[in-house]
């Protein structure tokens, strides 16, 4: 027996959608509103801050160049443009965007998930490929950390077809 749901008629659900600015997560966030329409979600980003050794491979011998805290306002900053970017284009789909960033603790899928269990997330959706640099085969080491280590429901979007 198949049974039909219709999403428009169930009560407000709580979504977490995962945005680095990657194709990746803009295809996810697209799908994401296609399949659950115009509900409110909450866009995040997860900035990882610079290392103390990132800070001092910057600087000369003279010890000019930025500071780690400098480095960490940068990343910061650039967080805000990123998620600003994913609320712009959810608010063009027709989602209610709450956009918020994080910075990462241990691993960004740990922080995904602490955020999740803050706002009491029904759903979390993520891409599978992401801007870091490290990926594996299947999917990305994000996605991978959240799908495997989650207690709640997870949408991976799969990469667009080209």
């Amino acid at each position: 027996m198949l049974y039909s749901i219709n999403l428009f008629t169930l009560p407000a659900m709580s979504i977490l959608i995962c945005y680095d600015g990657s194709a990746s997560a803009k295809h996810a966030l697209v799908v994401a509103h296609d399949t659950l329409g115009h509900r409110p979600v909450t866009l995040l980003h997860v900035w990882t801050p610079p290392a103390a050794v990132l800070a001092d491979a910057f600087s000369t011998r003279s010890g000019e160049g930025p500071s780690n805290a400098d480095l960490e306002e940068f990343a910061r900053s650039r967080a805000l443009e990123i998620v600003a970017d994913g609320a712009r284009i959810g608010d063009e789909l027709g989602f209610t965007v709450e956009p918020r960033i994080e910075r990462c603790g241990a691993a960004v899928w740990q922080t995904i998930l602490e955020v999740a269990d803050q706002i009491d997330a029904d759903l979390i959706v993520s891409g599978t490929h992401g801007t870091t640099a490290v990926q594996s085969s299947i999917l990305g080491s994000v996605s991978n950390g959240v799908v495997h280590h989650s207690r709640r429901p997870v949408l991976i979007v799969p990469a667009a077809s080209e």
